[in-house]
C-alpha cells in the first residue's frame, strides 16, 4: 500500500480516530526516547511518566481546544527538561499542538503564539543549562524548533483556505452556467411558444375563413366551394410544414432549424390565403430582393403582417384591409390598415391600423 493511499484513508476516519492514532503514533516514539536516557541524566521514573501520560491525553482533545492543549504539552516537555530527563523526541507532543493551534487558527493567533513559544523554550534552555555540565542545546536553536510547526501549520492551514476558495469559485462558476443556461432555455421556450401562436393563430383564422366561404358555396357553386376546401387542403399543408420547421429547433442538438425561415417574400402568399369571403386585402410590396435584409427583420416583418391579418379576421370585423410593406431611408417599415370597427363588430369605432 503506498504512502498515498495510507494518507487517503486516514482522512476519511472520523476527526477522534484521527487523533487517536496521532497520540498512539506520538507515544510510541516519545515513550520509547523516555524509556532510554542518555548516563549521567535522569532516568525515567514515576513523575516522567505522569507528564507522559497527560502529553498524549491532552492530544486527545488538541481540536477542541488547541491552545489549551499546546500549554499542557509544553508545560510537560518544559517539567522533562527541568527535572532533568533529557530526549530529542519528548517535544513532539508539544509540537502536534502548536500544529494545530496554526492550523486551526488564524494568523493572528500564530503569530503571537510564535513568540510565547518560542520565548518559553528559550528561557528553559537557558535554565537548563546552568544547572548541568553539557547544556542540551543553545538557546538560540532551543527557541526556533517551536516555530517550525507554527510555520507549517500556517501553511497547510492557507493552502486549505485557497483550496476551499477555488472549489467556491467553481461552485459559483457552475451556479452561473446553469442559471445561463435555464435563462436561454426559458427565452427558446418563449420564442418557439410564439412561433407557434403565429403560425397556428393565422392559419387556423385563414382556414376558417375559407371553410366559411366553401360551406356558402356548396350548393350554388361547388366550384367556388372546391376551390376554398383546395386554399384550406394547402394552409393545413402550410401549417404543417411551419409547425415542423419550429418543432424541429426542439429536436436538433445544434437548435436551429435548416428549413428557412418565411419572410417579406411570401407577404404574398400571406395576403392570398386569408382573401376571400367579405373580407378583401390589398397588398402594396415595395421590397426588392437585392435589399438583402437580416435574418431577423425578415421574419418579424412577416410575423408583424401575420399576426396583424389574423387580428383582422377574428376580431376587427373589417370588409376591407391594405397591407404596405417598404423600403424608406434604409428602414423596413411594415403598415396594416383595416375599415373594422375594431371590436369584432359589436360597438362603434372607426377604422383599424
Amino acid at each position: 500500500m503506498t504512502f498515498d493511499r495510507l494518507v487517503a484513508r486516514a482522512r476519511a476516519l472520523p476527526p477522534q480516530s484521527v487523533d487517536l492514532l496521532v497520540a498512539v503514533v506520538v507515544g510510541l516514539f516519545a515513550g520509547a526516547d523516555l524509556a532510554v536516557n542518555e548516563p549521567g541524566y535522569r532516568q525515567a521514573d514515576g513523575f516522567s511518566w505522569l507528564l507522559f501520560a497527560l502529553s498524549l491525553c491532552a492530544l486527545l482533545w488538541r481540536r477542541r481546544w488547541p491552545v489549551a492543549v499546546a500549554l499542557v504539552t509544553g508545560a510537560a516537555c518544559a517539567g522533562w527538561a527541568l527535572y532533568g530527563h533529557i530526549g530529542e523526541l519528548l517535544n513532539l507532543p508539544v509540537i502536534v499542538a502548536l500544529y494545530t493551534v496554526a492550523v486551526q487558527g488564524s494568523r493572528r493567533r500564530t503569530a503571537w503564539a510564535a513568540p510565547i513559544a518560542a520565548g518559553a523554550s528559550g528561557v528553559v534552555a537557558l535554565t537548563v543549562g546552568k544547572d548541568v555540565v553539557n547544556p542540551q542545546g543553545l538557546p538560540v536553536l532551543e527557541m526556533v524548533w517551536p516555530l517550525v510547526p507554527l510555520l507549517l501549520g500556517e501553511v497547510v492551514r492557507t493552502r486549505r483556505q485557497l483550496l476551499a476558495e477555488y472549489a467556491a469559485r467553481a461552485e459559483r462558476a457552475e451556479a452561473d452556467r446553469e442559471r445561463e443556461a435555464a435563462r436561454r432555455v426559458a427565452e427558446e421556450r418563449t420564442r418557439v411558444a410564439r412561433e407557434l401562436h403565429d403560425v397556428v393563430a393565422h392559419t387556423v383564422a385563414a382556414m376558417t375563413v375559407q371553410a366559411g366561404l366553401a360551406l356558402d358555396a356548396l350548393d350554388r357553386r361547388p366550384d367556388v366551394a372546391r376551390e376554398a376546401m383546395r386554399t384550406v387542403r394547402d394552409a393545413g399543408k402550410e401549417a404543417v410544414r411551419e409547425l415542423r420547421a419550429t418543432v424541429s429547433v426542439l429536436r436538433e442538438p445544434g437548435g436551429e432549424s435548416t428549413a428557412p425561415a418565411p419572410g417579406v417574400a411570401r407577404i404574398p402568399d400571406l395576403v392570398s390565403g386569408l382573401t376571400g369571403k367579405g373580407i378583401d386585402i390589398a397588398l402594396r410590396q415595395d421590397v426588392p430582393a437585392s435589399a438583402g435584409l437580416p435574418r431577423m427583420v425578415d421574419l418579424a416583418a412577416y410575423r408583424i403582417v401575420q399576426e396583424a391579418l389574423t387580428n383582422v379576421v377574428k376580431h376587427a370585423g373589417a370588409r376591407h384591409a391594405a397591407v404596405s410593406v417598404g423600403l424608406r431611408e434604409r428602414r423596413l417599415c411594415v403598415e396594416v390598415v383595416d375599415d373594422g370597427k375594431g371590436d369584432g363588430g359589436q360597438g362603434p369605432g372607426g377604422p383599424g391600423a
